[in-house]
């Protein structure tokens, strides 16, 4: 069977999506190459046509997820003003079906407690999907306000982490919304 100029890249894609949903839901350490290929649609064996090691694919995966968090926020965002844009960002982000979904949503508050552990390879690509992130935030910001762009980051993971440790749903619920209007009042983005 003859394959298209494009299949090795295709095939590569859809590894990297299933294995950027694989590592958010499950850690980069509650994952395994077979499972990833599988969720692909693929087999084990051909994991190193793509890929030298796991290492390899966990940062790429994460990348991928920074990526595919960054395209949806942007799709979400396109053509507003900065305090209209960061305030649906924490509108999007600070909510219960990030919560409940980690595997769909930032990599930042599904890994950042499992990235310490990790290769300096993994922690670099988390690194910069971090950093890109902030860059993104900064930009919606005032330049006497752009400083505060990575405590946001931080306060809007760190709410939805909180929130996922709280078993009583009304609790984790008010959580959000308190840390929601928190935000945009620190930031002066009308509520």
């Amino acid at each position: 069977m003859r394959y298209s100029e494009t299949h090795k890249e295709e095939t590569r894609r859809k590894v990297l999506k299933a294995a950027a949903t694989a590592v958010r839901a499950k850690g980069p350490d509650g994952v395994g190459v077979a499972e990833i290929m599988a969720h692909a649609g693929l087999t084990h064996g051909g994991f190193y046509a793509h890929f030298p090691n796991k290492e390899a694919l966990v940062a790429a995966a994460i990348t991928e997820a920074f990526d595919q968090s960054g395209r949806r926020f942007a799709r979400l965002t396109e053509g507003m003003s900065g305090p209209e844009a960061l305030s649906a960002f924490v509108d999007i982000y600070v909510t219960r079906e990030h919560r409940d979904h980690p595997e769909r949503g930032c990599p930042i508050a599904a890994l950042s407690s499992e990235l310490p552990r990790q290769s300096a390879a993994v922690r670099a690509a988390y690194e910069r999907g971090v950093l890109n992130l902030i860059g993104r935030v900064a930009r919606w910001l005032p330049d006497e306000r752009k400083a505060h762009a990575a405590s946001l980051v931080a306060e809007m993971a760190g709410s939805v982490v909180v929130s996922r440790a709280i078993s009583d749903p009304e609790a984790a619920e008010r959580l959000l919304a308190d840390a929601r209007r928190n935000l945009k009042l620190r930031m002066g983005i009308p509520q």
